[in-house]
């Protein structure tokens, strides 16, 4: 399977473990980014959007962060006319129907749950690509 290659991917997860499982998926999936970058909380997502003249192709989210969570994060995003284009995918542990509803009410692209199994969370990364990197169009 040939190595679908990314600008910049932002990963905010204040959890280690779940930060290097998804770069595992990643890899596992042959999406090699030029520059992965993680934060730990919605407050360093901000000042990192915000020093880098250029726009990450896509933004992983958690919800539940400290500092500024993940849904202050998505509304500011969203709001900001430099970062709005940004597809934003939520990863959180909630399924709260009142979250998913809220997260999409607020611009997000996708919404998924994270999974206990690290198989499901390599599938569900073989679809984030199949969409966003072999059908849908990127600004990169």
């Amino acid at each position: 399977m040939e190595d679908i290659k990314i600008t910049t991917i932002i990963i905010a997860e204040d959890d280690a473990d779940d930060r290097l499982l998804i770069e595992d998926a990643l890899n596992e999936n042959n999406i090699a980014s030029e520059d992965l970058m993680f934060v730990d909380d919605g407050e360093a997502l901000i000042d990192t959007l915000d020093a880098n003249t250029k726009a990450p192709c896509m933004v992983f989210l958690d919800l539940n962060m400290p500092k500024k969570d993940g849904r202050q994060a998505l509304k500011e995003i969203k709001e900001d006319a430099r970062f709005k284009h940004i597809p934003v995918i939520v990863f959180s542990t909630s399924n709260s129907i009142d979250d998913i509803k809220t997260s999409y009410q607020n611009g997000v692209n996708t919404y998924f749950t994270k999974p206990s199994k690290y198989s499901d969370l390599v599938e569900i990364l073989r679809t984030v690509k199949s969409y966003w990197w072999e059908k849908a169009r990127l600004a990169q």
